[in-house]
């Protein structure tokens, strides 16, 4: 199995998403990152299961949540550029490398 990395974009975005799950109601930040870390798992699991969605990144939305991690492949890891929630535009992480 890979190595998963994430960017520090894709850090910062999935703590802001907790924060704010966690301002809501207690313990949906929580529930937040389980659905995350269950995403990660599968991503390491078989990362060529997620659909291409943009030249080589693949994006595995998380369960419950309306946010996606969008990754690439690479020979030494698997790197997640962005968490984002799928109302967003995706210009705002198709520039990341």
């Amino acid at each position: 199995m890979l190595p998963i990395h994430f960017l520090p974009e894709a850090e910062s975005e999935l703590r802001e998403a907790q924060g704010w799950y966690d301002l809501r109601t207690g313990g949906l930040g929580e529930r937040f990152m389980a659905a995350i870390d269950a995403a990660v798992a599968r991503i390491g699991e078989n990362p060529e299961q997620f659909p291409v969605v943009y030249r080589h990144f693949r994006r595995a939305l998380a369960k419950r949540f309306p946010y996606a991690l969008y990754f690439r492949v690479q020979a030494d890891g698997i790197y997640v550029v962005a968490c984002a929630h799928t109302s967003r535009h995706p210009a705002r992480w198709r520039r990341r490398r």
